[in-house]
């Protein structure tokens, strides 16, 4: 298996490991089917080229990191190392925007779950392990996570993952051709 596909943090339930360029595929047949979950707060890539212009970002990029949350292999959890690359079907992604570094040691936490993985507890258990892998691995102290509004699903995961409701930010994010109002959501590594 190589470095890029190993796990940074497991859990009973999932993974957390890098994007890859290979993934193309699988996480846009899974973003394709997961359009009606993700309208109208989030659009991720859906075509290959698409995927390889988001996924380079993350990947190349210094001022985000992105992570894929996948499903916990039984082979993953008898032979560990030695099953799947990071166990299993990828469940969502999380990203880690807008990183600063210096005194203010902050970024945004984004993130969606696919279809066949919501409901089912995977996206919260790999929100704690980024932000477990956040503070700990990459010593950020602050991490936001800006939701509008009317996303319920995505303030409930927000808060389960403990969370505190911080303030509110008028007109803050250009999606699907408005500008969206959103919930500031935060936590840091001394709570």
């Amino acid at each position: 298996m190589s470095d890029s596909t190993r796990p940074l943090a497991e859990g009973p339930h999932a993974v957390i490991r890098p994007y890859t360029y290979a993934d193309g595929p699988e996480f846009t047949a899974r973003a394709r089917e997961s359009r009606q979950l993700h309208s109208p707060w989030l659009f991720p890539p859906i075509t290959d080229a698409a995927y390889a212009q988001y996924a380079g970002a993350l990947i190349e990029g210094r001022d985000r990191a992105g992570f894929l949350v996948c499903e916990r292999g039984r082979e993953w959890g008898r032979k560990k190392g030695r099953g799947r690359a990071a166990g299993g079907a990828i469940a969502g992604f999380i990203n880690i925007n807008n990183i600063v570094e210096g005194a203010f040691l902050c970024g945004a936490l984004g993130y969606g779950a696919f279809a066949h993985a919501a409901g089912r507890g995977l996206m919260s258990e790999g929100v704690g392990l980024v932000t477990r892998y956040a503070f700990d691995v990459m010593k950020l102290h602050r991490l936001e996570i800006n939701v509008q509004p009317g996303n319920a699903a995505s303030i409930a995961l927000a808060r389960r993952c403990g969370y505190r409701l911080e303030g509110f930010s008028p007109d803050f994010l250009y999606i699907d051709g408005a500008w969206r109002d959103h919930e500031r959501w935060a936590l840091t590594a001394t709570e």
